[in-house]
């Protein structure tokens, strides 16, 4: 075989294995919404009460929050491609586990199995295509299609639900998920070798406790403030327990000789800007979609079926993003690209908080849906490839271990924070106003404090981000120098 031939057969190779481990975080991220329509026939089947049926969803969250460090680590030191089959073959099992269930705990257990199975898979992917793209361009393009796929998968697990929900049974949402798992078990061991640390290494398992500790306790306590007022003990117990535990994880990482997570690699600025600005980013992007799937019930009167189509122009527009990210991001910089980014989703963020009762989907909801999509699509790209900047065969797995939870914690802290001032506001409103007015006015405040959110993201990035425009050209020209 000829240099030629050799180099686009692992060309080939790599787009394939780019497009299993796409199809895996889709139905991953697909999971994490495509219960939320079908709850109330979920609840009916099984017969939960309204507490119980809160952990279908968060059972999901806590795992594959809390468990992401862990993995992601545990990728590097024990082999990226095994801990992520690993991960999709637990998801799977898993999976039918739950469209089998009998009984409201085993659904919830399964959930938590998924959460496991997806903590596994989700970091070793993106640490595996880090490593399978490593020049910039290349790279970028790469996570551009893998952020595209995982933002399709948050949009379209909407309307996947509802017409599964409506059109069979609630229990298929889970069932779809087996060929996905199957695919990626049979040909990924073919298309990726495996890769981890070359330094031999022992698991930091005091480390992993308390970070897996923190990191649960900080999500469980911000879901249960959904519910809950701040000042409710089910709420301050674990908050104050997830900052004990974070105290502790510093001071254990600050004096182990192999940390799960060393300090020096938070303290690189481009990641400690990118995990910030990511921070923001999903607090503001978590809310919006819950709050407008609730908007666009309760107060546009939509259905979920018609709720869930009405969100398939978010995913064009992140897709559109996407696409002039991986165009730009050479040429511009990250910094000025998520700069530009954050700007367009507040703008959109400010025009759909306009929306009142009497809009129609056209010149009311579909105007600031595209926009701020757009805006999304744009930054995804940017804010992984940011994340990942100088990680190495050494902590490809911790990198991307770092970025997911960040996102995790990020968009527990939104729904928290966001949708408890949307609701206090259309409270104090409620014996002034009419009823869709109130949940009106809510939903509006909501959506301006998370544009002023992103407009802060994109000040801190300006103002701390350095500009890696050089290095960017200089791993770009490498990159095209170099066959496959």
């Amino acid at each position: 075989m000829t240099s030629a031939s050799t180099a686009a057969a692992s060309t080939g190779r790599r787009r394939s294995a780019l497009i299993v481990l796409c199809l895996v975080q889709f139905m991953l991220v697909l999971d994490d919404t495509v219960v939320s329509v079908a709850l109330p026939s979920v609840r009916d089947d099984l017969g939960f009460g309204t507490a119980g049926l809160a952990w279908v969803v968060n059972a999901y969250f806590l795992a594959f929050g809390g468990l992401l460090l862990l993995s992601g680590r545990a990728a590097d030191l024990l082999g990226r491609r095994r801990v992520f089959l690993g991960g999709v073959a637990l998801f799977g099992a898993a999976s039918l586990a739950c469209g089998l269930a009998q009984e409201p705990w085993q659904l919830v257990a399964g959930r938590f199995a998924q959460g496991t199975g997806a903590a596994m898979a989700s970091p070793a992917a993106l640490s595996l295509i880090t490593l399978l793209f490593p020049g910039t361009r290349e790279r970028a393009k790469a996570l551009s299609i893998w952020g595209g796929i995982a933002g399709l998968g948050g949009t379209t697990g909407l309307v996947i639900s509802g017409a599964l929900t409506d059109l069979t049974s609630w229990r298929w949402i889970f069932l779809i998920n087996l060929p996905v798992a199957v695919l990626a078990l049979a040909l990924l061991p073919r298309l990726v070798a495996e890769s981890r640390a070359t330094r031999q290494a022992r698991l930091d398992v005091p480390g992993a406790v308390l970070g897996a500790g923190a990191v649960l306790s900080l999500v469980y306590g911000l879901l249960q403030a959904i519910e809950s007022g701040w000042d409710d003990a089910a709420v301050v117990g674990p908050l104050l327990l997830a900052a004990v535990l974070t105290v502790l994880f510093l001071t254990v990482e600050s004096r182990t000789a192999e940390p799960l997570v060393p300090l020096a690699f938070l303290a690189f600025r481009p990641r400690a800007v990118a995990n910030g600005a990511t921070l923001l980013f999903s607090a503001a992007f978590y809310a919006m979609a819950f709050l407008l799937m609730i908007h666009l019930q309760t107060v546009l009167g939509y259905g979920p079926l018609k709720a869930g189509v009405a969100y398939l122009p978010y995913g064009a527009g992140i897709l559109a993003g996407m696409w002039l990210c991986s165009h730009a991001v050479i040429r511009l910089g990250m910094r000025r690209i998520l700069v530009v980014s954050f700007l367009i989703s507040a703008a959109g963020l400010l025009l759909l908080s306009g929306v009142a009762p009497n809009d129609s989907y056209a010149s009311g909801v579909l105007p600031g849906m595209l926009v701020t999509s757009l805006g999304c699509g744009l930054s995804l790209p940017a804010l992984t490839v940011a994340a990942v900047t100088g990680t190495t065969e050494e902590n490809a797995g911790l990198g991307s271990a770092v970025l997911s939870s960040v996102q995790q914690v990020g968009g527990a802290v939104g729904l928290a924070v966001l949708v408890t001032l949307a609701a206090r506001r259309s409270d104090a409103l409620a014996d002034s106003t009419s009823p869709l007015a109130a949940a009106t006015e809510g939903f509006s405040f909501a959506l301006t404090v998370a544009a002023a959110v992103l407009v802060l993201g994109a000040v801190l990035i300006a103002t701390l981000l350095g500009s890696h425009r050089a290095e960017s050209a200089a791993d770009a020209r490498k990159t095209s120098a170099t066959p496959g």
